[in-house]
Parts: structure tokens; C-alpha cells; sequence
């Protein structure tokens, strides 16, 4: 027997186990795609674990600090109180020198939402005066209003307090409600200017054919399309209003007006010796309406965000 005998059945051998190869590389390939996205899966979901952890992590203290007595804040750092108490509500639940915890409430939600709506409405209404409508001074106007945004808050505020003691409105919510009605935040303006031209003209040309004027315009065709960008208006205005420290501190000077951030100072000016209990579960108290209304509302931020790039 010759030795070509001897080779051809190796030679087939040979092809049929490359075949064989061939046929089992794709799904060996495929099985070390899903290892390789299975693994980057769970560094990618190991790494958002340790970013939240890290982000929640003053927030889960301050909910467990809520229960802490006097004598562990500075003695006991870790998280868990060793001592849990609710002495902490009932004292916040009192509330300070005759006034309850839910007038300063009461206040807070008040003023937070007269501002959301004001701020909603005037902004709107001033945003689609310089977006849609063309007339004399249309770009000094916008200038003068983008150029508020350089002025800081205390530059304003002693001819503001001027005016509104000639007015009679200190000790009230006036001063601090009223200007929101006047689309006084530049910020917000700006915001829905951007977001209105973006829109096609087309849709205003066809309602005035239509026989529609500016306020059908506004309300019928303008709100509905940009919910997105008043939601995200009133997110911020909410949360700014309710966080507002200076100008309540300015304006109001009777307890009964107080909102929250006044009547957390108080927590701890009321004796010679801080509450830091009371202080730290107050401040949880006016942390939750925040935390709600945001997480309520917080998708129409992403839907903002993913209309910016709408083209007409």
C-alpha cells in the first residue's frame, strides 16, 4: 500500500473536523458575547450600586438620625442610633413657643404653591410674547430681560423692601408671592422661549386662517405641546420657593408667617442649647414634599429633555 494510500483518509479526516470547526465557531462566538456582556452588565450594575449608595447615603443617615436622642449626635457618627427614640416627633410636633409644626407647614406649602403657579403663567405668557409675536423692540426687550440674570438677589433687595413698605405689604406673603405673577424669573423665561422656537410656525398659520388669535393660539395649541418645559418650570420653582431662606427672612417678622426654613433656625435660637434633634428631624419633615413632588414629576424632566431636539 502506497503512502498516498495512507494520506487520503487523513486528509478527511482532517476537512471534516474543520467543518466541523467551522460549523461550531458561531456559537462559540455567540457564547462569548453574552459572557462578555453578561460580565460588563454586572460592573456596569456593581458601579450604579456604589454611585447610589454613595449619593442615598446622607439622606438614610438623616432618616435614622431622626431617631437619635440629644446625647448621641455628636458622640455617635454611625448609622444606626443606638438608642432609638420619637422623642424627636412629638417634640417637632409641639412646635415653638405656641405655634405648631404645621402652620410653619401650612406656610411653606402656601407660598410654594401660589410660586409655582405665578412663575407658570407669566413666564408662559412672556415666553410666547418674545417667541411668536414680532414687534418694535422685540431684541432690546429680550436683551434687558436675559441681562436680569446678571443681577444677583441682594442687589435688589433694598428697593424692593422700599417699595413694598410704601406699600404696606411687609409682614406678608405679598412681597414674596407678587413678583412671581409678574414674570420677574428671567431663568424661567428663557427656558420656554428656547422651547417655543423650536416649534414650527406652521401650526400658528393654519389657527389664525382658522380665525384664532393669540390667547386660542396660546392656550389650545402653544401649553399643550410645551407640558413638558412648564412641568420642569414648576419642579424648580417649587423647590426653590420652599428652599428660600433670605426672603422670608426679610419680609416677614411675625412667627405665625413663618415657613419651614425660618422655623428650622428657630430649633435652635429658641434656648442657650441647640435641639439637634428636633433640628435634624425638621429638617426631614421639609425634606419629604420635596422628595415627592420631584419623584411625581421628575419623568416629565426626561420628556423635556427628549423634545429639546424637536424640529419644525
Amino acid at each position: 500500500m502506497s503512502s498516498a494510500s495512507f494520506g487520503e483518509p487523513s486528509v478527511q479526516v482532517l476537512e471534516q473536523q474543520d467543518l466541523e470547526q467551522d460549523t461550531q465557531k458561531p456559537s462559540t462566538r455567540r457564547r462569548r458575547r453574552v459572557k462578555r456582556k453578561t460580565w460588563q452588565t454586572v460592573v456596569w450594575f456593581a458601579v450604579l450600586a456604589v454611585i447610589t449608595a454613595v449619593v442615598l447615603y446622607p439622606l438614610v443617615w438623616l432618616l435614622f438620625a431622626t431617631f437619635k436622642p440629644n446625647a448621641e449626635f455628636g458622640q455617635n457618627p454611625a448609622l444606626l442610633p443606638e438608642s432609638p427614640t420619637v422623642q424627636n416627633y412629638l417634640t417637632v410636633m409641639e412646635g415653638i413657643a405656641g405655634i405648631p409644626m404645621w402652620r410653619f407647614f401650612a406656610n411653606s406649602l402656601i407660598l410654594a404653591v401660589l410660586a409655582v403657579i405665578g412663575t407658570v403663567m407669566s413666564s408662559a405668557l412672556a415666553a410666547y410674547a418674545f417667541a411668536r409675536i414680532q414687534f418694535k423692540g422685540l431684541g432690546i426687550f429680550f436683551t434687558a430681560m436675559i441681562g436680569t440674570l446678571l443681577l444677583p438677589f441682594h442687589v435688589v433687595i433694598i428697593p424692593q423692601y422700599l417699595l413694598f413698605n410704601s406699600l404696606d405689604m411687609i409682614d406678608t406673603f405679598w412681597p414674596l408671592v407678587l413678583p412671581k405673577f409678574l414674570a420677574t424669573e428671567a431663568f424661567f423665561v428663557f427656558l420656554l422661549v428656547q422651547f417655543m422656537r423650536q416649534m414650527p410656525r406652521d401650526m400658528d398659520e393654519a389657527a389664525r386662517i382658522d380665525g384664532a388669535g393669540h390667547i386660542r393660539i396660546f392656550w389650545s395649541i402653544i401649553v399643550p405641546l410645551i407640558r413638558p418645559a412648564l412641568i420642569t418650570c414648576a419642579i424648580f420653582a417649587f423647590i426653590w420657593s420652599w428652599n428660600d431662606f433670605l426672603g422670608p427672612l426679610i419680609y416677614l417678622t411675625s412667627p405665625d408667617n413663618y415657613p419651614l426654613p425660618i422655623a428650622l433656625r428657630l430649633w435652635n435660637d429658641q434656648t442657650s442649647t441647640s435641639d439637634y434633634g428636633a433640628t435634624v428631624t425638621a429638617s426631614f419633615i421639609a425634606l419629604v414634599p420635596v422628595l415627592l413632588f420631584f419623584i411625581v414629576f421628575q419623568r416629565f424632566l426626561v420628556d423635556g429633555v427628549a423634545t429639546q431636539g424637536l424640529k419644525g
